[in-house]
Order: structure tokens, then C-alpha cells, then sequence
């Protein structure tokens, strides 16, 4: 059957592209070769101030260029969310645009219960990072504290799950043949909507 697709690119560089970039085109061509709908955010390419305030985070709202992007979220059965990682976890520049979009109201609705109520129960995520260091060194020396922090505390916290994850790593390192081979990874993911 068919899904929507969401994938949000997160590299914050908005003057190149990136192998982030040829990651998420796999993935996205895969999906559209099976039939799968797909829609993109480019992170980088949006204007958007930074929350600053509990005030602004417990009854703002999110600013006009953003209510495209939470549109594409709550339209999606899938999310892929693509980003380098940074300091060991996600670029500011993701955790903004994340703060912004899964606002309460949005994201999940305070109704005096100690825990909120979820408000994007039903879908699921792939979480895409590419990084310097070995991915298994990241995932065993630092238990890929940023990535688990992401999975668990922002994703899952608004009802995504499941969440699945694919770390590349050694990317200074990484021939052509190796990055082929994640491209056709990514696109196989594509094709099964995972």
C-alpha cells in the first residue's frame, strides 16, 4: 500500500549540496519508483527565528514560512529527517526548526495531565545522520547519545514511532564505491517506505 512521504533535509548550509542531499534524493526516488507520494523540506532554505521563551513555546505560534512544514508533517504516514552530525548531536539549526513545528497544539496538547497527550501517534521515522567518525564508534563510545536524544525525547515524545536510524559514518573518508552503496541502501529504504 502506498505511503506518504516526508523528508526533511536538514543540513543547515543552504549554498551546497551535500552528500545528506544524495541521500535523501535516493531515498526519495526509491519511494516514488514504488508509488509511495513524497514531499521535501529543505530546512536550510526556510527563515525562522529561534524559541526564546517558555511563554512563546506554551502559546505562540509557529511563524507563516512554517505552517508549510507542518502541513507536509501531519499529511505524512513516514518521516525522514536527514542531517549531519554536529558536536554529537543535531545542527542548531534542526533542533530550531523541530522546536518550532512540534509545538504544543501541533505536536502533542497539554490538558492538565502530567504526561501530553501525542498528537503524531501513527507514524514512523528514519533517522539519517552522516558523520566523520566511525558510526560504530559513535554508537559504542558514545551511545549515540544525540541521535537517542532525538529518537526518544522529540520524535517519540510527540507519538512517532517506530524510529529507525541509519548512521553513516567515515564520511571524510568514504570512497565512491562506498557511498554507492549507501545511495542504493537509501534507495532500497525508499522503495519499502522504512
Amino acid at each position: 500500500m502506498p505511503k506518504k512521504i516526508t523528508i526533511i533535509q536538514g543540513h543547515p548550509d543552504s549554498t551546497a549540496r551535500h552528500f545528506g542531499h544524495e541521500l535523501a534524493d535516493a531515498y526519495a526516488r526509491g519511494a516514488m519508483a514504488e508509488g509511495h507520494e513524497v514531499r521535501r523540506i529543505e530546512v536550510a532554505q526556510l527563515d525562522f527565528p529561534i524559541l526564546r521563551n517558555q511563554v512563546d513555546w506554551n502559546s505562540g505560534s509557529p511563524p507563516d514560512t512554517l505552517y508549510p512544514s507542518q502541513e507536509a508533517i501531519a499529511w505524512a504516514d513516514h518521516i525522514v529527517l536527514v542531517f549531519p552530525l554536529w558536536l554529537g548531536t543535531m545542527p542548531a539549526l534542526v533542533k530550531a526548526f523541530l522546536e518550532q513545528v512540534l509545538r504544543p497544539g501541533f505536536a502533542l496538547v497539554y490538558r492538565g495531565h502530567r504526561f501530553p497527550q501525542k498528537r503524531l501517534v501513527g507514524k514512523s521515522a528514519r533517522v539519517v545522520v552522516t558523520m566523520g567518525m566511525p558510526a560504530f564508534w559513535y554508537r559504542w563510545f558514545f551511545r549515540a547519545h544525540g541521535v537517542r536524544g532525538l529518537e526518544r525525547s522529540i520524535l517519540g515524545f510527540c507519538g512517532i514511532k517506530p524510529v529507525r536510524e541509519s548512521l553513516v559514518g567515515l564520511m571524510e573518508a568514504t570512497d565512491a564505491t562506498a557511498r554507492e552503496k549507501w545511495l542504493g541502501e537509501m534507495e532500497k529504504l525508499g522503495r519499502q517506505a522504512r
